[in-house]
C-alpha cells in the first residue's frame, strides 16, 4: 500500500521542515510528485520524527506474565511512540543458550505490535558470575549481551566476555554495580533523604566503581562497551574521559534521573528503582552529560511490576517503575520546554543514537538488517529508509493517568502530572500500528 503522509513538520538533517512524505512498499519517498496512492493522511500541525528506540525495557515474558508480556509491552512502546524496543533479558528461563532464547523469540514473532530485538545474557542463568553464556550460538539472534539487573562481579568472566561478544561483532551492555560495595536492604540513594528518614542507602560507588573498571577493560579489549541507565556524576566524568581516549564507550540514563533528585522522593514503593534517583549534583552532571555528548540514548528502564509487589513502601517494595508511555511528554514537558535541553537533542537520543549505536534499521538508515555492516545512519528521516515513523502533537497538553496505560504495570512517577505533547501516530515498516484499530 502507498501512503501519502501531508502537512507535517519533518525531522531532516537541516531541522524541522514542512514537506510530504510518502510511504511507499514500506519505504520513505521525499520525492513523491509521480506517485500513485491508497490513502492520503493530513498530519498538519503534527511533527514527523524517526520512530523512537528504547534500548532498554523489561517486558517479563517467558517467566514473568503477571507482570507483563510481549503484547502489552510491545502496545505501551507504541502507544508511546516506540518504534523498535530492546527486551532485557531478566526472563525464566533467562535467555543464555539457543534453546531459551528460541522461546522469547517465538512470542516476539507472535505478539509483538513493534519491533522487538531480545538481549542474550553474559552469564549462564543471568547470574553475574562463573560461566558465560553461549554467545556464539545466540549473536545471530540477539541486540547485544547484558546481564541488566545485576553487575557481572568477577572482572576476568567481564575480560573474556568482552574478547567473546568482540570476536562476534555484538556489544557487552553493562548494569554496573559492585555488590561488595552494598549494603544489605538499599532502597534509595545513600544521601540526604535516606538519612533523614532512616532508609538503607545505595552508595554511588557501588556504580561508579565498577564501570571504572568495565572502561579499563573496553580499552584493553576494544569491544564496544554500552553502560546501561547511568545515575552517577562520577559515571558520567569517567565515560567522558574515555571517549575523549577513543574508548568505544557509550551510555544511556533515564528521564527520571534528569528530572528529579532524591529529596524529591516520598514514601512509596513509585519511587524505588535501581539505579536510584541521586542527589542535585548528580542530575546537574548528567544533563551536562546529555547536552555535550557524553551521554547517547535516553531510555525508559521500564520495569513492570504487579501493583502488590509495588505496594510496600520504599523498604520493601520491588524495584522498578514503567515508563513507555510516559517518556516523550516528561522529557518534552519537564527539559525541552523550561530549557534544559534542546528538542533537537532530545530526539538524537530518542531516535538517532540508539539506531546508530546498535545498529537498527529504520527512517535515518538504508540498513535492513541489525548491525549491518558499513550501514550510513544520517540525522534526518532518509529517503528509501524503512518507514518507522512517530507522529507528535507538540502542542497538545493533557493529564497522564496510569489507570489507561497499555502496560500492565501502573507504577509511574509521573501519574496526574500535566504534560505536553502526544503521540498521534505510529508507522512500523509503512503500517499504520498507533492509534490502535
Amino acid at each position: 500500500m502507498n501512503i501519502l503522509l501531508t502537512g507535517a513538520q519533518v525531522y531532516t538533517e537541516n531541522g524541522l521542515r514542512k514537506q510530504d512524505v510518502a510511504i511507499c512498499d514500506g519505504r520513505i519517498r521525499l520525492d513523491a510528485a509521480a506517485a500513485r496512492f491508497d490513502r492520503v493522511e493530513d498530519l498538519s500541525g503534527l511533527v514527523l520524527v524517526p520512530g523512537f528506540v528504547d534500548v532498554h525495557v523489561h517486558l517479563r515474558e517467558p517467566g514473568f506474565s503477571y507482570k507483563e508480556t510481549i503484547r502489552t509491552g510491545s502496545r505501551a512502546a507504541a502507544a508511546g511512540g516506540y518504534t523498535a524496543v530492546c527486551a532485557m533479558p531478566n526472563l525464566k528461563p533467562a535467555p543464555s543458550d539457543p534453546e531459551a532464547l528460541s522461546k522469547e523469540l517465538e512470542l516476539i514473532r507472535r505478539d509483538a505490535a513493534v519491533r522487538v530485538y531480545p538481549y542474550g545474557t553474559i552469564t549462564r542463568d543471568q547470574s553475574g558470575r562463573g560461566s558465560l553464556s553461549d554467545m556464539e550460538g545466540m549473536a545471530k539472534d540477539v541486540i547485544a549481551f547484558s546481564d541488566d539487573g545485576k553487575g557481572v562481579q568477577e572482572e576476568e568472566t567481564m575480560r573474556e566476555a568482552m574478547l567473546r561478544a568482540k570476536a562476534l561483532g555484538v556489544p557487552i551492555v553493562a548494569h554496573c554495580e559492585d555488590e561488595r560495595e552494598l549494603k544489605p536492604g538499599g532502597c534509595i540513594h545513600d544521601g540526604e533523604y535516606a538519612r533523614l528518614h532512616g532508609h538503607v542507602g545505595i552508595n554511588s560507588e557501588s556504580e561508579w566503581k565498577q564501570a571504572e573498571r568495565d572502561i579499563a577493560l573496553c580499552e584493553e579489549t576494544g569491544c564496544q562497551y554500552h553502560i546501561c541507565h547511568v545515575s552517577t556524576k562520577e559515571t558520567v566524568e569517567l565515560v567522558r574521559k574515555a571517549k575523549a581516549r577513543g574508548v568505544r564507550v557509550t551510555c544511556e540514563t533515564g528521564p527520571h534521573y534528569l528530572i528529579y533528585t532524591d529529596m524529591d522522593l516520598q514514601e512509596s514503593g513509585a519511587w524505588k528503582m535501581n539505579p536510584p534517583i541521586r542527589s542535585a549534583e548528580d542530575r546537574e552532571a548528567l544533563l551536562e552529560g546529555i547536552k555535550d555528548g557524553t551521554i547517547d540514548c535516553l531510555i525508559t528502564d521500564h520495569a513492570p511490576h504487579s501493583a502488590e509487589e509495588k505496594a510496600k513502601g520504599l523498604d520493601d517494595s520491588a524495584f522498578g517503575i514503567v515508563g513507555l508511555e510516559t517518556a516523550f511528554a516528561a522529557a518534552y514537558t519537564m527539559l525541552v520546554k523550561t530549557g534544559k535541553l534542546s528538542f533537537q537533542r532530545l530526539i538524537q537520543c530518542l531516535c538517532v543514537n540508539p539506531r546508530r549505536i546498535f545498529g537498527i534499521p529504520g527512517a535515518i538508515t538504508l540498513a535492513t538488517e541489525v548491525r549491518e555492516p558499513g550501514a550510513e545512519y544520517r540525522e534526518g528521516i532518509l529517503e528509501g529508509a524503512l518507514a518507522d515513523l512517530t507522529a507528535l502533537d507538540l502542542n497538545e497538553s493533557y493529564r497522564i493517568d496510569s489507570s489507561s496505560f497499555q502496560s500492565m504495570g501502573r507504577s509511574t512517577l509521573f501519574d496526574g502530572a500535566e504534560v505536553t505533547g502526544r503521540i498521534k501516530g505510529l508507522w512500523v515498516g509503512g503500517e499504520r500500528v498507533y492509534p490502535f484499530q
